[in-house]
């Protein structure tokens, strides 16, 4: 039986995520960035999250873990690797370990280059990607603490899963994310009709999460950095691929 998720506006635009596993109850939350729209989400439910797992220590994403941890007795999962600067975990992770929600299976996998230690939780039953701030829907995020290397190693372990995989990101960054692809020059059919999907859905004021990561390889301008197409619309010739990607995040990050 499939995981119910319920994505959760908090704060100006970030995300938390409720996921229910259907065969036994079990609930989990992804990040906790605000207590106040989580408990609404989990009271208008009759559910308590069972775990709480995070994906990196920025305050966003764990202000209200202690709350919450404290109102249902959550057990609190993390990365080992960031644990320093985290809320108090009760269960440690590292990449290549899995976590189990009921009767479903996360792999843990490293996203580290918004920050060193932040992880992703894949799903592949379930087939959801639950990113952080890593790989964000038509973006990713800054490199704040690792290197352009390391994010671009990042961008492309996640998008090396399988192509039906949904994606789930912390933000709702995706109209701004998409004025800066279109800026990078003439849009292909792809890219339009992705335009016109996340204008009509934002309209309506609906959240743009849950694209599959095929949509994601044919339209995020960060995961085609390693196309000759979109290097040679960024004027760079024959470069590496990391090279085209630090360049179209410089450009993102003076947009």
């Amino acid at each position: 039986m499939p995981l119910e998720i319920v994505t959760i506006p908090c704060r100006s635009d970030n995300y938390a995520y409720l996921l229910r596993d259907e065969a036994t109850g079990t609930v989990a939350l992804v990040d906790a960035p605000e207590a106040a729209p989580i408990l609404r989400a989990l009271d208008g439910r009759g559910w308590k999250p069972d775990l709480i797992l995070v994906t990196h220590h920025h305050g966003d994403h764990v202000e209200a873990v202690d709350e919450l941890r404290s109102r249902f007795g959550s057990r609190v999962i993390g990365a080992e690797a960031d644990r320093h600067r985290l809320p108090r975990l009760d269960l440690a992770v590292r990449p290549g370990d899995s976590v189990e929600v009921g009767a479903a299976t996360a792999s843990v996998l490293d996203a580290s280059g918004h920050t060193i230690g932040h992880i992703a939780y894949h799903f592949p039953e379930d087939r959801a990607l639950f990113a952080g701030d890593s790989l964000m829907v038509m973006g990713c995020g800054r490199v704040f603490e690792g290197t352009p290397a390391m994010m671009w190693e990042t961008l492309s372990r996640l998008a090396a899963l399988p192509p039906e995989t949904r994606l789930f990101s912390g933000h709702e960054y995706t109209e701004g994310n998409l004025r800066f692809a279109l800026s990078l020059g003439k849009p292909d059919a792809a890219l339009a009709a992705r335009a016109e999907a996340i204008r009509a859905a934002r309209a309506a004021g609906r959240d743009t999460m849950g694209p599959t990561l095929a949509e994601e390889r044919r339209t995020n301008p960060f995961l085609r950095a390693a196309e000759p197409e979109m290097k040679a619309r960024l004027g760079l010739g024959d470069v590496s691929d990391t090279e085209s990607f630090t360049e179209i995040r410089r450009r993102k990050d003076a947009f």
